[in-house]
């Protein structure tokens, strides 16, 4: 089929696997770098809490905010700008001189990074028919782990050769090489002009359903989505699992150092393994499920059977974490428990079930509502860390998925049909 319709639209997949990846390097250079700039500023890990909690916090407020802004202004436009925003945030980043300084610019860092998954999602569910967005959205969170991983050893690299400010600048101006093809190649599909009409209508071949007149395009009232069961069934899976996402982001690599022994340039050599493994996850999460429905299952069983094992795999590989000193086996079970973690797919649910014109509103609400959960967990995380220890928070871990899972299956229903909003 690919070759009779085109494949443009795996070409705007590709772009926005970029801009994850572009979004995660930014915001990982900090927890590549953090032993260091806790040496160099005396920091303690309840600090380092103080700094992980100044992102999510402008990242939390502006998550529902900037899903509107999407919603209204439109992906192209709005995604652009979002980027030359947490760019230069994280440029800025590389003269601080203060823990405030530091502080700020983790502010600024949050408040704009906010719009890169509700404006993929948006772009995916505007790109893909319903079969094709989980694993279209599967790359998006898998550009994601890409960047972090890719974070561990150009990071390290940068700080060694020539010093930590310049790993902040440097991987900040990577930001300008991605808006100019942003710019150059995103349009709406009915817009984009190498599009086939045949790639087209297999772009809406399951065009949703029309329920609001022509004129009634807004962006659906946040209050009404309050409303709606399975609103709070997508709200679960954020409000649960963005901890867990948070915690794997801003605290493996310290883990990795402090408890296992790694130096900077170990670390580098090492520990982008884990973060290799997620974004695996994140593509196998989309894989499995399209794999399935190619043979006939419904998306609703693939989906929730690749979840259901996603949630079992995880508890295992902390397991395994907790009984082994040997560091190989170590990185081997963190790389389990993300490789879960991506498998799982929390951020695709909405895109399977509600329609495209709340996309990115849905997707930021869930967001902000996972990111305040996130920030009293990451305070949470430095106080455990420093009296007692890590063992508690992998015990969290891997309990929560499958928590998740039970509360998603109940809340949503099945998955895979387009529920009608009315005014």
């Amino acid at each position: 089929m690919g070759k009779k319709t085109g494949n443009v639209r795996w070409g705007i997949a590709t772009i926005l696997f970029f801009v994850s990846a572009l979004n995660y390097l930014d915001r990982q250079v900090l927890s590549v770098l953090a032993p260091t700039i806790q040496a160099e500023l005396g920091l303690t890990d309840i600090d380092y809490s103080y700094l992980t909690s100044a992102f999510l916090l402008s990242y939390t407020v502006m998550y529902a905010i900037s899903g509107t802004i999407i919603d209204r202004l439109g992906t192209r436009k709005s995604l652009f700008w979002f980027v030359g925003g947490w760019s230069a945030a994280n440029i800025l980043h590389g003269f601080a001189k203060t823990v405030t300084q530091f502080s700020v610019f983790r502010f600024l860092l949050g408040a704009t990074e906010s719009a890169n998954f509700p404006a993929g999602v948006k772009a995916a569910s505007e790109w893909f028919p319903l079969k094709e967005r989980a694993l279209a959205i599967g790359l998006l969170n898998a550009g994601s782990s890409a960047g972090a991983a890719m974070a561990v050893p150009l990071v390290s690299f940068i700080a060694i050769v020539i010093n930590w400010q310049a790993a902040f600048v440097i991987t900040g101006m990577l930001g300008a090489v991605w808006m100019f093809f942003w710019w150059k190649h995103y349009y709406i599909p009915s817009q984009h002009p190498r599009l086939s009409k045949e790639e087209l209508a297999l772009i809406e071949s399951d065009r949703e359903p029309e329920t609001e007149p022509a004129e009634e395009k807004k962006t659906y009232m946040i209050w009404r989505l309050l409303k709606i069961r399975q609103a709070w069934g997508c709200f679960i899976a954020r409000i649960l699992i963005d901890p867990c996402t948070y915690f794997l982001i801003f605290w493996i690599p310290k883990y990795l150092q402090e408890q296992r022994g790694l130096s900077l340039s170990e670390l580098g050599y090492f520990a982008w393994i884990p973060y290799a493994a997620l974004a695996l996850g994140t593509v196998f999460g989309g894989i499995i499920p399209r794999s399935l429905i190619n043979r006939g299952w419904s998306l609703n069983r693939a989906r929730k059977t690749t979840m259901l094992t996603a949630s079992l795999l995880i508890p295992l590989f902390c397991f395994l974490l907790f009984n082994t000193m040997n560091i190989a086996l170590a990185i081997l079970a963190i790389a389990g428990v993300m490789f879960g973690h991506g498998l799982w797919g929390n951020i695709t649910i909405p895109a399977e079930v509600f329609p495209k014109k709340v996309q990115a509103t849905l997707t930021g609400m869930g967001g902000t509502l996972g990111g305040v959960t996130a920030i009293g967990i990451q305070l949470l995380i430095g106080w455990t860390v420093q009296h007692i220890s890590y063992t508690p928070v992998f015990v969290a871990v891997g309990i929560v998925y499958l928590v998740t899972f039970l509360g998603v299956h109940f809340l949503v229903g099945k998955l895979g049909v387009i529920i009608p909003l009315k005014k």
